[in-house]
Order: C-alpha cells, then structure tokens, then sequence
C-alpha cells in the first residue's frame, strides 16, 4: 500500500466490471459498454475505437492489434494476431536496387497492411455479443463532434510538430496555424468520423476492399509505394496459440511471435534465478541484474525473432531453463557488458494498451499501435494515419526478419495474462516500443517479488537499456546515487527523452469477488469499475 501523504493514486476496486487504458474517455466507454450489457471484448474494442480518435498518436485504424481473451476466466485462452504485412512486391532485394540501406521511416516503404479493424470485426463476431457498428458509435461521436486535448496528448502532438508538417493531411488535421492544440482544446476529426462511419455501415471490407481501401492504397502509390488492392483484399489475421513461461507459482502467457512475447517470457525464466533482497527494485544490485538480463535477452531477440509462417523461431530453445541459466551466468555482478548492436531495427515507442474484466470474468487483454507517434506521419484525405511498422523488418538478406512479400515484421506490442492454477488471476500489458518486454518483466517482478500492489508496480520509477546505441535511460525519479553508482559499473546513464512507457493491469480476487485495477500516471488514463 502506499504512503497515503505522500502524491500518487491508489488502485481502483469494484465488484461488477472494470476497464483500465491509457485515456479516460476511452476506460469511461469500455465502462458504457459494460453497463448496456456488453461483454469483456465488447468493452475492449470499443474502448480502442475511442483511442484510435482521441490518443490519435498512438494508435489508428491504420495499425495492427494483438489480443488474448479468456471466457470466464478460463485458462483455455484465446490469443489473436492482428498484424499487417508487407505488399507482396516488396523484397530486400527491391531496396538494394533502390539504393536504400534501410527502410525510410516518412515513406510508404514503411507501412505494412493495417491488421487492426480485421481483428476488431473477427473476435467480436466470434467472441463478442453486440455488433461492431454499435461498438463504434462512440469513436464517432468523438471524431465529429471533438474531444478535449489532454496533457500527454499534447505533449505527444508537439514532439512530432514538424514531422506533422510534412504531410499535407496530417498538418490539416492535427496542427493549428503549425503548431499542436493546446490542452484543453477541443479536437475534431471529422474525416476520420465518416470513415468510421463507412466501416459501421460497410463491415470490416470498408477498410480491405471499399472507398477507404482505395483511398489508401492510392495515397500509398502516389507517394511511390509498391501496395496492390489485393494486399488489402488478402489481408488476414489469425488464431494462434498462446505460449507461457511459469513465474513465482503462476503461470504468464503471450501471443507467439513475430511479437516479442517470447522475450518478456525469457527475461522471467532469467530473473526467477535471480534472489530478490531487501531495499525494492530501485536498489544498484537489482537494477544491474535487470539491465544485464535485458541486454542479453534482447540481443536474442534480434538474432531469432521473425514470422514462423517464413522463418523458423526456435521459441522452446528459447524458453528453456538451460538456455535462461547460460545467460544468466554471463551477467557480471561487477560491470556492464558490450554487445554488438543491432543497427537494422528502429526505435519506437507509440502504442495503446486496454484491459477489461466483466461481471462473468471474461478478461481481455488488447493492444493497438501505429508503431512510432503517427506512424509513418502519412495520413489519407480520409483521415487515416497509416503504420510504419514495416521498419520492423530488417534489410539484412541473412536476417530471419528479412523484408518478403506477405511477411508480417518483428513485432513489440505483446498483451499479457497471468493465471494461477485453472483460473486467470491477471490480464495486463505494457506499452512503450522495444520497452514492452523488458517492462513486463519489470512490472510482474514488482508484483511477485517485492509484493507491490498493482498501482504501485506500475508508479515505481523504471529505466531501460537503448537496444540500438546502449545507452542507459533511467527515469529521473531513480536517486542520484544509484545513477552514479550504475555509471561506475560501466553504465551510459542517460535521461529518456520522456516518460518510459505506459501500463495497464486489472487484479481477479476470485475469492473476495472484487477486481484490483491500476493505470500508469505517465499517461492520461485511469482504470474505473462499478
């Protein structure tokens, strides 16, 4: 529990249902949702649609999504992959030939076939009880009718000013007179509005087949891009099988890869060796141990991690305790190690997380991004922003995450479940770029370890090791004497350009009957129950 005199928010309780994302109009529709009668999923993809208009940075209709979903609290879980893929023309060779040594991120080279609305329309037909069109009136309402800029909206907005500026429909709709609104100022989107409103009306084909698809794929081939109407037509997303790892008596689950869900696994599977002492997580020792893990970890991401329907991920290599235990005898206690760098991926760090438990126990666990803030900073006359994700893929012709026609890239966004013998106990997620592995490593040892209720785990300060340059970033917040002490290790202490990351966790007490929910304070969210 926290220090009551001291600022910060406690964890919400309730009884009936619960929502937590990363914006307070989306938690409030996810509750509207609950209360009409909706069930977990419902509440979750409308709350995304609300997001994908009011937090327009982070995420879009333009984007991709990953989803795990539990009936009941069932540990049968269903887990979905919602990522979009190249065009079929493209090729590493295509690059070369076009004298590119990587994949530009301000181009259409860099988006990928957005996945996003196929997977909303997919498990609300499947798994859902009330029709998307429904599910997404609110997001229309907010696009036409606007919604107030909120605090880290803002400063999302301005960070991105002038790239914003390039782009002729990105500066219309997101910038005044070139600079961002202001907080407090009301937003309206209303292009957006009637794109969703063809989807409403249209079915998810709208977006795949109909004026929206065109209206991408034209904007797309007039900035040199090599997408077809049928990549869209094509574009599928799909039912996997969710892996798990076993951490402190429970049991955490992911998508498989191309995410990196096998990485936050791995870094368990290292940590759960390593002795959790007295003094928190904010101590030299530990933070050390974590920043060597996620090094290691990392650099095994880089090397294996790809689509397996075009690649062979050796994920049970990865996951196996003998493979933990080697990395984790190369941590040196005493110094920070080198690693070569993996200079073919980007850094990024724009996304949205949503977690929703109902009055049945379904648990959804629901993540949607554009990669980077506004993606590729392209945006349709429709008001679509479009994805850069496609700078997931590497341009190394030996590289496992090589670009191929139809490939989906390595991907970061992982939403996350925990269980607890035949019960889900858990669903949370972690959002922020290339972080998200190593946070939810962070945030579930906080929980399990150091026995940090859900808010707490996520309000504690984190820092996370650059897997490009490897610089240190450490929030301001770690004291000045565990920085300094992390430099004579050989660390590059840096201070992150902004907040690191976002969260989101809701708690099932199964016997009490009550739900545990918490929402970062680096962002504008809240969790809110009934």
């Amino acid at each position: 529990m926290r220090d009551l005199e001291k600022p910060g928010r406690s964890p919400v309780h309730a009884m009936n249902g619960m929502a937590a994302t990363s914006h307070p109009l989306s938690t409030q529709t996810a509750i509207d949702v609950l209360k009409a009668g909706g069930n977990a999923l419902d509440a979750a993809v409308a709350a995304c649609a609300v997001q994908c208009v009011v937090e327009p940075e982070s995420t879009g209709i333009g984007g991709d999504c990953f989803c795990l979903y539990s009936k009941g609290g069932s540990t049968d879980i269903i887990a979905y992959n919602g990522s979009g893929r190249a065009p079929a023309a493209a090729s590493v060779e295509w690059f070369t030939e076009q004298g590119l040594a990587e994949i530009p991120r301000e181009s259409p080279h860099s988006v990928v076939v957005p996945g996003a609305v196929d997977a909303w329309d997919r498990l609300i037909a499947d798994h859902g009880t009330m029709p998307l069109a429904e599910l997404l009136q609110p997001a229309i309402g907010f696009a036409r009718d606007g919604y107030p800029i909120s605090s880290r909206v803002h400063f999302d907005f301005a960070l991105k000013e002038e790239m914003l500026s390039r782009d002729e429909h990105t500066a219309r709709i997101f910038l005044r007179a070139g600079k961002a609104p202001q907080v407090g100022a009301l937003h309206r989107q209303p292009d957006l509005a009637a794109t969703l409103e063809r989807i409403a009306r249209n079915g998810r084909d709208e977006i795949y087949t109909g004026e929206t698809a065109e209206d991408i794929v034209r904007t797309l081939q007039a900035h040199g891009g090599l997408h077809t109407m049928d990549d869209f037509a094509t574009a599928r997303g799909e039912y996997v099988d969710p892996i798990s790892a076993e951490f402190r008596g429970h049991d955490v689950h992911q998508c498989p890869p191309n995410g990196q869900g096998v990485i936050a696994l791995l870094l368990l599977n290292i940590m759960s060796g390593i002795e959790a002492r007295h003094g928190g997580p904010i101590t030299l020792e530990r933070m050390h141990a974590e920043v060597e893990a996620g090094r290691l970890a990392y650099a095994a991401r880089d090397a294996w991690l790809a689509d397996p329907a075009m690649a062979e991920v050796p994920v049970d290599e990865l996951l196996s305790a003998g493979y933990a235990e080697s990395l984790r005898k190369a941590i040196d206690p005493a110094r920070a190690q080198e690693r070569e760098l993996p200079l073919d991926l980007p850094r990024h760090e724009s996304t949205v997380y949503i977690t929703v438990v109902d009055r049945d126990r379904n648990a959804c666990s629901l993540i949607n991004t554009l990669f980077d803030n506004f993606g590729s900073g392209i945006c349709t006359p429709t008001g679509v922003v479009l994805t850069n994700r496609a700078q997931g893929f590497s341009l190394n012709p030996d590289s496992p995450n090589r670009i191929e026609g139809g490939k989906r890239p390595l991907h970061t966004i992982i939403p996350g479940m925990v269980s607890k013998r035949d019960r889900v106990v858990m669903p949370y997620g972690v959002m922020g770029g290339q972080y998200q592995a190593f946070g939810h490593m962070q945030f579930l040892t906080r929980v399990f370890d150091y026995g940090m209720d859900i808010q707490e785990a996520q309000d504690a300060p984190r820092f996370m090791v650059d897997p490009f340059d490897q610089r240190l970033d450490v929030e301001q917040a770690v004291p000045e004497a565990v920085r300094g002490g992390l430099a004579s290790l050989g660390h590059r202490v840096t201070k992150p350009a902004k907040p690191i990351g976002g969260s989101q966790a809701i708690w099932i007490d199964w016997d009490e009957g009550v739900l545990t929910g918490g929402s970062d304070p680096r962002k504008d969210g809240c969790a809110i129950g009934y």
